[in-house]
């Protein structure tokens, strides 16, 4: 099945319908729904398949004689294009308050929008799949107030830029970039920033950040209203957070309510809520970040090269609980969902049951078995367990692993490198520095990150210093809760403290983990970079931006035997990053740059990677999980494991992150279900 696509300028045909839409002359001048049969909207509008006009929300529109002769026409290039529309028969633009009130409509609508954004205020625009909340990327004062409106403070925006060449002013963008920002696709793309922004952007947009996301015009919608303005606009989720995008305009006004000064809306209904998809270029090779608008459900081949799982039973796999996706495997190919999101609201727990039912009914799948991980905690879990299909639990860091596997196309024994926040270990502890002998469904813990202790649990997600004071006590005993010259422990009041040295001392909310994400954050705070972080990630983020360019040092991360316990998933092996934190502390006593500690501490990851698959002796190595969104840290292990003989392989068509657990829990259903 064909996904979403838009109208965009790398594709001849969409170009021939932005130029209709440009020309004064042209019946379609100015119509913000133009569309051919190699453009427009798909996956938003169909509700059933075969993908004809009945079966789409275009059906409540009847075409004229013009558009039906056109879609009549074999000749033709809007031969069945089935969101065919002008003017005089298809969707229609409207401008409302923020009470709902209408203020305009066709093009006066539009001018209405760009007048409103230009005065400062944000407007919310429905686009293909949901809304987006709209404000002037130069008005610092009208992004702060989207910031404050949205509970969004710190996390990246993103850019909306009219053109290429305006784009190229703010950001540094290579041929691979620019050919991926004006594919079909037309995803937010992740860009090093320019040197000097001629004040086309806002320091609040991505404060302290080295990078933009920034796209171009996706819709003949988006290119009227960016012509019309002519600088860059953020073009946010219109969404609280933890909270899916909306789809309809009058759920638009209550639930924005607060948020837009304006509804930019038309009346052509979204079957199914879509986000923008993120990617960046690494290694000269695409990658994706969050795969919705665009990309899904575009299928993935699960024949691994010898037809191992080319065929099997219809299997629905539920995900993860962050960053969550679905999965449907019919036949050979997996069809993974748009990005919900993370299940943390009752909303986007409703936009969750919408999602799998969707896909269900998109596909006339009744599945022979559901899949879901192994924490009983997570929402997608218990829906899988509440279901009428029989339900294979997969454990989380297997899953990543078979995710890199099936989307690589491999067969036969990999060792596969699962690195990220947490999930549930198969022994029932928390594990996130995982090295996996997976050979189909078959896996085998090899090795792991040392484990540490978290005081608080899951609250250490949000604060590193957390992080930080358990793996210090660890190396230091509890007599590192007086030194108060350490950047963790000084960010505690004293109370704090004393209440979290009982906790690591009792092993009380204080859970052990091998987590390679609150390693990160450990040496974030260590590096006095990050205490508390406003959103997931992001002390380990500014890590990765704060590298120190041509540092050749790494800190010794020596690969020892495992002391984290007995059992039949305890490894032979573990990395022990005791070394590292005290040559670590050193330099920061001695007054070494946080750029350069930054940069050993990455190196001495990715030597430690490569030391691994030498000792474990398997060529090809599979490298998965949320830590390889880092661009330092897959460049620097892509290159380790090359200098020592192996193939690296990494993610392309689905994220790294939790956003391709369904794909690799599919991948190993399909398995299981043969043996």
């Amino acid at each position: 099945m064909r996904s979403t696509r838009s109208c965009c300028p790398i594709s001849p045909p969409a170009v021939r319908a932005l130029r209709e839409v440009r020309d004064p002359a042209n019946r379609r001048h100015r119509y913000p729904f133009t569309n051919c049969t190699h453009c427009g909207p798909r996956f938003t509008i169909i509700e059933a398949l075969p993908y004809d006009r009945p079966a789409t929300t275009m059906k409540r529109f009847t075409m004229c004689r013009s558009c039906a002769s056109e879609y009549a026409d074999p000749a033709d290039r809007r031969f069945h294009a089935q969101p065919n529309a002008c003017p005089d028969c298809g969707p229609r633009l409207a401008l409302w308050s923020e009470n709902g009130v209408e203020l305009g409509s066709e093009d006066s609508a539009l001018a209405g929008a760009a007048e409103a954004i230009r005065e400062g205020r944000i407007v919310a625009v429905k686009g293909l799949g949901g809304f987006h909340l709209v404000c002037d990327a130069r008005n610092d004062a009208a992004v702060s107030a989207l910031r404050e409106r949205k509970h969004r403070l710190e996390k990246p925006l993103a850019l909306l830029f009219p053109d290429l060449e305006g784009l190229s002013r703010a950001c540094l963008v290579s041929d691979g970039e620019a050919r991926l920002l004006t594919s079909p696709q037309a995803p937010i793309v992740l860009l090093a920033r320019a040197a000097q922004t001629s004040g086309e952007v806002a320091a609040s947009v991505a404060p302290g950040n080295p990078y933009l996301g920034a796209m171009l015009p996706m819709t003949p919608l988006h290119h009227l209203l960016m012509a019309d303005l002519g600088f860059p606009v953020v073009a946010t989720s219109g969404n609280l957070s933890d909270e899916p995008i909306c789809t309809d305009e009058h759920e638009a006004v209550r639930r924005l309510a607060g948020l837009a000064d304006r509804f930019l809306v038309h009346d052509r209904p979204i079957v199914r809520h879509v986000d923008d998809s993120v990617a960046r270029v690494v290694l000269g090779r695409e990658g994706l970040i969050r795969r919705a608008r665009g990309y899904a459900p575009l299928p993935i081949e699960l024949d691994g090269g010898d037809g191992a799982v080319a065929s099997g039973p219809t299997v629905l796999a539920m995900g993860a609980h962050l960053k969550n996706t679905v999965a449907l495997a019919v036949g050979s190919q997996a069809f993974v969902s748009q990005h919900v999101g993370d299940l943390e609201t009752p909303e986007a727990l409703a936009a969750f049951r919408d999602v799998v039912a969707s896909l269900e009914g998109l596909y006339r799948a009744v599945p022979a078995l559901a899949v879901a991980d192994l924490h009983p905690d997570y929402v997608s879990t218990q829906h899988a367990l509440a279901g009428v299909a029989p339900v294979v639990r997969v454990q989380h860091h297997v899953a990543h692993v078979a995710a890199c596997v099936a989307e690589n196309q491999l067969a036969g024994p990999v060792l596969g490198v699962a690195w990220d926040g947490t999930g549930l270990g198969a022994d029932g502890t928390i594990w996130g520095g995982e090295f996996l002998a997976v050979d189909g469904a078959r896996f085998r813990r090899v090795a792991a990150l040392r484990p540490f202790r978290l005081p608080g649990g899951d609250a250490a997600a949000r604060e590193p210093r957390r992080a930080a004071l358990g793996i210090l006590h660890a190396i230091l005993g509890p007599t590192v809760l007086a030194r108060r010259d350490l950047a963790p422990i000084a960010a505690f009041e004293p109370s704090e403290l004393a209440v979290m040295g009982k906790a690591l001392e009792r092993g009380v909310n204080a859970p052990l983990t091998t987590s390679a994400g609150r390693l990160f954050d450990a040496v974030a705070s260590l590096a006095g970079l990050r205490q508390r972080a406003s959103f997931e990630g992001q002390a380990a983020m500014e890590l990765e931006w704060a590298c120190a360019e041509g540092e050749r040092d790494a800190y010794p991360l020596p690969l020892a035997a495992w002391t984290g316990g007995a059992g039949p998933h305890a490894p032979a092996w573990m990395l022990d990053w005791e070394p590292l934190l005290h040559a670590l502390l050193d330099d920061r006593a001695r007054g070494v740059e946080v750029s350069t500690v930054a940069r050993r501490f990455h190196a001495a990851l990715a030597r430690a990677i490569a030391a691994v698959a030498e000792r474990i002796g398997e060529k090809r190595v599979v490298l998965s999980g949320g830590c390889f969104q880092n661009r330092v840290l897959l460049e620097s292990v892509v290159a380790a494991l090359r200098a020592a003989g192996h193939e690296p392989y990494w993610h392309q068509r689905v994220p790294p992150n939790d956003g391709g657990l369904a794909l690799g829990q599919v991948a190993l259903a399909r398995h299981l279900a043969r043996h």
